[in-house]
């Protein structure tokens, strides 16, 4: 049998779109709400501690941290190589800078890239999805990307 697990993060962090034609391409922040799930054959083990776990969610909660959280909490996202990026860099602390426009379905096209790499090998990465605002969010699906 195979079982679905979900676990919740929440994360500040602030961006802007670069050349976009509305109000993002002002810096701006977003209180995100991140979806994790992966999907697994529960332990059959009965002497394992952790009989009838797809995984603990003590350790997702910690790779997620590790590999994704910890590098975005309180940051400010931006593409690197456009002219925000070096001027920026000199008033702000804690600058996160991708290769890509930090729209939210470009994050998680990366974080779901990171955690495929980041998850012990009995586990499949199923869906993340990831909202911008309470009712804005962007998701990728295993499935879609076979």
């Amino acid at each position: 049998m195979i079982v679905r697990v979900t676990k919740e993060f929440s994360f500040e962090m602030a961006h802007l779109l670069e050349s976009y034609d509305g109000q993002c391409s002002n810096i701006h922040g977003h209180s995100y709400r991140l979806f994790v799930t992966i999907c697994g054959t529960p332990i059959t083990d009965i002497t394992s501690p952790k009989y009838g776990m797809v995984m603990d969610f003590t350790d997702l909660k910690r790779i997620v941290n590790e590999f994704i959280i910890e590098k975005v909490e309180h940051a400010l996202m931006l593409r690197q190589g456009t002219k925000m990026d070096e001027a920026l860099k000199k008033i702000h602390t804690k600058i996160v800078c991708v290769n890509y426009q930090p729209t939210c379905e470009n994050m998680v096209i990366q974080m779901a890239e990171i955690l495929k790499n980041e998850l012990p090998k009995n586990v499949q990465l199923h869906s993340i999805k990831l909202y911008e605002t309470a009712t804005s969010f962007a998701e990728w699906h295993a499935s879609d990307n076979e």
